[in-house]
């Protein structure tokens, strides 16, 4: 007879697609994982997932049978649920990411609080502005400030947020201000890069043309808050979520740059994987984030007379 800790371990392999993936989301060995689904295929009797150098799929018999197994998992959840005290707390890990500078003032302020309510829920929180492949790393809540292009997450729309181009009075004082897209090209640029980073290539809004500029700059860092610092300080042109600078446009630190011509929005969101079954813990984790991320976007364009697109 089939186990339900058989079941979730196939299903955490398929959705990250690899054992060891598997592995550190359970805090078992990829050994453990491999054993655990021979087994499951032998008392099956067919292979559910082929494995290659590089990530696993399912077969067409394992595809069936994780469609199964989504209704196994929700209805082992709404068993639970129909036996749990009303308020009882959530309990597992979360595994949660986030952009650095959102992490810092948005998502890490919440965990303490959510802990105070659910001391029994563990949560590792990773934050970086590299956008992580959210299935291989086995992320179970993610906030997103990007163009969303992934259809098999689930979207909780934040806000479309604006973007700007910006610089320091002292910078446009030093280097004449540009007066067209292709002018960014004798500035210095200040550039969030990192490996498959497509930030050194600016798009922005030339009335309803996109415009795609290839900037360039002597220095740039993978920390977004490290480039606010540097235009700050006068060291370059930089391309910000409004919200972000809203506190230095307020006090003239910072002044637009290219305002006839802005860049692309993108969209802020918290993000979770497209199954039937969300745990408690994320659940209670996303209404969180997804109303906390409101109130401070909101809180920051205040600052210079704009409100957030929802």
């Amino acid at each position: 007879m089939l186990s339900l800790e058989s079941i979730r371990i196939f299903m955490r392999a398929a959705d990250t697609g690899s054992f060891s993936a598997a592995g550190r989301s359970l805090r078992l060995s990829p050994s453990v994982i491999s054993y655990r689904i021979q087994t499951l295929e032998e008392h099956l009797g067919c292979l559910l997932l082929t494995r290659t150098t590089r990530r696993m799929n399912l077969t067409e018999a394992g595809r069936v049978f994780y469609d199964r197994c989504l209704d196994v998992a929700a209805s082992v959840e709404r068993a639970e649920k129909s036996v749990e005290t009303q308020g009882a707390a959530p309990r597992g890990t979360l595994k949660v990411t986030a952009p650095l500078s959102l992490g810092r003032r948005v998502v890490a302020p919440l965990i303490p609080a959510f802990r105070e309510r659910h001391a029994e829920a563990d949560v590792h929180l990773r934050l970086s502005d590299h956008l992580l492949d959210l299935v291989q790393e086995a992320v179970d809540v993610a906030v997103r400030l990007s163009q969303m292009r992934d259809s098999t997450f689930t979207l909780r729309k934040v806000a479309d947020v604006e973007r700007m181009l910006c610089a320091s009075p002292a910078y446009l004082d030093a280097h004449p201000a540009p007066e067209t897209p292709a002018d960014l090209l004798d500035h210095s640029c200040l550039l969030l890069r990192f490996p498959g980073s497509e930030q050194f290539r600016w798009t922005l809004l030339d009335g309803d043309e996109a415009v795609t500029i290839p900037v360039a700059g002597r220095i740039d860092a993978d920390d977004s808050d490290v480039l606010t610092e540097w235009a700050l300080q006068g060291q370059g042109i930089v391309l910000k979520p409004v919200y972000e600078v809203a506190p230095y446009l307020a006090d003239g630190r910072l002044v637009p740059v290219l305002p006839e011509t802005p860049p692309t929005s993108v969209t802020l969101g918290v993000v979770y994987p497209s199954r039937k079954m969300l745990p408690n813990r994320a659940k209670t984790f996303v209404e969180m984030t997804t109303e906390a991320l409101r109130g401070y976007v909101g809180g920051q364009l205040e600052l210079v007379g704009k409100r957030a697109v929802r």
